[in-house]
Order: structure tokens, then sequence, then C-alpha cells
């Protein structure tokens, strides 16, 4: 007797073909890698076709796998990972695709599948700076609009790059560069000669 996700990878299978660049199972979920030039007609594909019918995109977002693995990752910094649901087969899908250039990521945009992926889009934009072609409104959605980086990138210092505060005298909110000194945090181990023996 087969399962639930055997069944769900033999449909995803059926529908994308040699579209299909990868496939696994992790976490009671099937992941999938397809690239970015099929990307858009596949997800057009997982929602349209009768045997997957993934009538929702429930997550979409960005990945910077430089670091993942503990620098064991060898493929593309950024990804792009979206979360489908169908609801009339009670399936949940997880997709994943990688910009081919680190330096300038770029995805094409599922707005025009799912036009909830706007805001997701722009999360992921704002986050990790990954470009969706496509997009209509690709603006900052959480930072200010004056921030300058992305702050989920791995190379991204952790006191930013700028700080704001309030000046009483110009009576403005006014920038300047961070004042943080950087520091390593390493937490002291206290060690007892005999601990735990009586």
């Amino acid at each position: 007797m087969t399962t639930k996700l055997e069944n769900l990878e033999a449909a995803v299978k059926d529908v994308l073909g040699d579209r299909l660049l990868e496939s696994s199972i992790g976490f009671g979920e099937l992941t999938v890698v397809v690239a970015p030039h099929t990307y858009l007609q596949v997800m057009r594909d997982l929602r349209d076709h009768a045997t997957t019918r993934f009538e929702e995109l429930i997550d979409l977002c960005g990945v910077d796998y430089s670091t993942y693995g503990d620098g064991a990752w060898n493929g593309a910094r950024f990804g792009v990972v979206s979360h489908l649901l169908s609801i009339e087969h009670n399936w949940r899908l997880r997709v994943r695709v990688f910009a081919v250039d680190d330096d300038m990521p770029v995805v094409p945009s599922l707005i025009d599948v799912w036009n909830s992926a706007g805001w997701y889009e722009r999360e992921a934009f704002d986050f990790f700076g990954i470009l969706f072609d496509g997009h209509n409104d690709l603006r900052r959605i959480l930072t200010d609009y004056g921030f300058i980086g992305h702050p989920f990138r791995k190379d991204f210092p952790v006191s930013g790059y700028v700080e704001m505060r309030y000046d009483a005298d110009q009576k403005r909110v006014v920038y300047q560069p961070v004042t943080i000194e950087p520091r390593e945090n390493t937490p002291r181990v206290i060690r007892e000669e005999h601990y735990g023996n009586k």
C-alpha cells in the first residue's frame, strides 16, 4: 500500500517530468527543486494540473545558503522556498529554486500565478536582496526606506551599518555611523574539579 507522500511524489513527478531536478522527503513533507528558467511554468502547472491542484501559496521566503551545513554547501548562495497547499487533495509541497547569480540574485515572480506572493516577495527582497522579475511593486516592506543592505544575509554585520536617533537641536531623526564597538561574546565555562562527586 502506498503512502500519501508517495502518491504526492508520483503526482508531482508525473506533472513536472524532466523539469524536476531533485526530490526528497523530510520532516513529513515533500521538497522538490526546479531550475529558475522553468520555475514560473512549473508553478502554473502545479496549480492547474488536475492531479496536483495546488490552489494556494501559503508561504514564500528567501534563504542565504552561504554558511549552510557549516560550509559544506557548494551550490548557489540564494534560494527561494515556496510552500504550496492543495485543498482538494489535502497535500503540502515545498518548492525550492536557486538564483543563478550570487551577486545579483534574480528569480521570476509568482505574482501572476498567486497574487498573495506580492508581500512575501517584497520581504525576501528586503531581507535578502533577491530580485523578483515581473513583480510590479518590489520595494522594502519591513525595514526603513533609507536602510542600507539586507539584514538576513549571512555577511551582514550584527550591529548594522548605520544607526538613527532623534536630534533635539535639529528636531528630526538623523542617521549616523554605528557607534557600537563590535565584539565577540564567548560564554565563559566554569568547571568545578569535583562536580557531581560526593
